[in-house]
């Protein structure tokens, strides 16, 4: 079986997505490929876009935010704004031939505008196979009303089933699995077994802070805050690729003298590792990020959301008692005080988000799609069968 996941370089998310599906594919012997679509067909698309991307949601993030929202609320904007459909419609003949080499069973999209050029595709003929989309955030992004011939669409929660609904996405093809993320996710570790991985102290409250892989946020003013709170608590601050927020943490935590103890990592991969040995997680509410946390039962604390998917991602978790947002009236230090002086408060955060989470995600995702496969075969093979001759 051969599986092709097609994603577009605008933060980490999305590529981090189609790696957990591929592993996964790949450990039940199926062949994969992970392509940036717009690399594919022009990489000064694909650098436009990135760039662009980072630019308007950091830089210039009320237009940013406008633009969500007027094209959320406006089919007639979508159409008008949408540039994207003209991009997809002169890329579909080239990356026609990209997938006529590969032949895949399947197709998978980790991102909307990937999802719209394959469903142009699937449109004219140009794609046989399924296809498969899925949604990285606790919401709907405008775009995906305007993929109109897909196979399926995975959603983040049941929840959010209504909101596809009224967007003009059939219920029948959504796949409410949960966002996919990396099966060691799933992996139980025990808080004590974490805590002596990473040399901490099981006693101890721990918080995890984390900015994103695009640098949104000050993490040095984030760590600050908390070492005032009076709380010994042991702090792990990871930064990504962010060298410059690695470096003044660095630099804060050799003049810092307290008490907390403080931890500064640059890009890691024991994630699951961190969060099993702690408490809380401080983070910008990226879909992925927060379905891992999910997935190892993580209250969470929201701060510095991107506009538009992220703000509906803090309007999901928050709704639904899974986490608590940091605001200009509510500063990290109340927010902090809130779950480490309750410990009810802790408890039902945590039952809540093992109540609504998906931890496997990933598994649903990969079975429904090798059944497509699979069902999709024996058709073709009853197809093709001669019909039997019978001797008189």
């Amino acid at each position: 079986m051969k599986i092709l996941l097609l994603t577009v370089t605008a933060g980490y998310g999305h590529h981090a997505t189609a790696k957990a599906v591929a592993d996964l594919f790949e450990k039940k012997g199926a062949e994969t490929k992970i392509v940036d679509v717009y690399e594919y067909i022009s990489k000064m698309v694909q650098k436009a876009l990135a760039k662009g991307y980072l630019l308007s949601s950091k830089y210039t993030p009320e237009l940013y935010r406008l633009f969500y929202d007027k094209t959320s609320k406006n089919r007639e904007k979508l159409d008008k704004m949408n540039i994207v459909k003209l991009v997809n419609t002169l890329g579909a003949f080239k990356f026609e031939h990209f997938v006529d080499n590969f032949e895949p069973d399947a197709i998978v999209c980790t991102h909307v505008l990937a999802a719209h050029l394959v469903s142009q595709m699937k449109q004219r003929d140009m794609v046989t196979a399924p296809c498969i989309g899925i949604a990285t955030d606790y919401c709907i992004h405008p775009y995906w009303e305007d993929v109109l011939h897909m196979d399926g669409l995975v959603i983040a929660s049941e929840l959010i089933t209504r909101t596809a609904v009224k967007r003009g996405i059939p219920e029948e093809r959504l796949l409410p699995f949960g966002i996919p993320i990396h099966p060691k996710f799933n992996v139980e570790i025990s808080r004590e077994d974490a805590c002596k991985q990473l040399n901490l102290s099981p006693d101890r409250p721990t918080l995890l802070v984390m900015s994103g892989s695009m640098g949104y946020g000050n993490s040095t003013e984030t760590v600050r805050q908390i070492t005032e709170l009076g709380i010994d608590f042991q702090i792990l601050a990871v930064c990504g690729n962010n060298k410059r927020t690695y470096h003044k943490l660095c630099d804060f935590k050799a003049e810092y003298a307290g008490s907390c103890r403080i931890d500064v990592m640059g890009f890691v991969d024991n994630v699951e590792v961190l969060m099993s040995a702690s408490d809380c997680i401080i983070t910008k509410p990226g879909g992925l990020t927060v379905s891992e946390a999910i997935a190892k039962g993580l209250p969470m604390i929201l701060v510095h959301p991107i506009p538009g998917q992220e703000e509906r991602n803090v309007e999901f978790l928050m709704n639904n008692g899974m986490a608590l947002r940091v605001t200009k009236t509510f500063p990290l230090d109340e927010a902090l005080y809130h779950l480490f002086h309750s410990p009810v408060r802790m408890r039902t955060v945590r039952e809540t988000i093992r109540a609504i989470g998906h931890p496997d995600a990933a598994e649903r995702l990969v079975d429904y799609v090798t059944e497509l496969v699979r069902t999709k075969q024996e058709n073709q093979t009853e197809t093709a069968e001669p019909p039997c001759m019978v001797e008189t």
